[in-house]
């Protein structure tokens, strides 16, 4: 996995996504953008796509396409629609590229270094893991005071609890 930090530059969403989705297919990678104030940090999305990735395997998975598998366990949620909250948005949005070789590449760190070379072509310097908003993401998360002062858990830690609560909620 390699997560690539900027911020994009989005003039339409569909375009914009479609683009991910072709550098994806062309280096049998999963390519999936978030906007970066959601994110609550490398172990969180390394923890999505662990999670995405059994649900691929057990057949168990809600999504067609891996990449939105990955955001739906990011966001910790099992509608699509809900889950683009976490998604990048037309404009300007900090960013984080999470990109995956797919299962059964022969060379994944050549073909996710091809595939992260192809998307730092849409990234602008900024963002990344430094535009974290922990309001932002305890209110997306639902994570209270009395959450955050029951343990000694942080807040990295308790979202990555959200991510793997979701195999449960199926």
């Amino acid at each position: 996995m390699r997560l690539l930090e900027g911020v994009v530059e989005v003039d339409d969403l569909d375009s914009f996504v479609a683009e991910l989705g072709a550098i994806g297919d062309a280096h049998d990678c999963a390519v999936q953008a978030f906007d970066a104030r959601y994110v609550a940090g490398r172990e969180h999305l390394a923890s999505a796509l662990a999670h995405a990735e059994r649900a691929f395997e057990r057949g168990e998975n809600v999504a067609r396409e891996r990449a939105v598998e990955i955001l739906l366990y990011a966001a910790g949620r099992r509608q699509i629609r809900r889950a683009l909250e976490m998604g990048v948005e037309a404009g300007e949005t900090p960013a984080v590229v999470l990109v995956a070789a797919d299962t059964g590449v022969r060379d994944p760190e050549r073909a996710e270094a091809a595939a992260g070379n192809a998307v730092t072509e849409h990234l602008a310097p900024g963002g990344g893991f430094d535009a974290r908003d922990d309001e932002r993401i305890r209110a997306f998360f639902d994570i209270g005071d009395a959450e955050l002062a029951a343990t000694d858990a942080g807040l990295e830690a308790l979202v990555r609890e959200r991510v793997a609560l979701l195999d449960v909620e199926k």
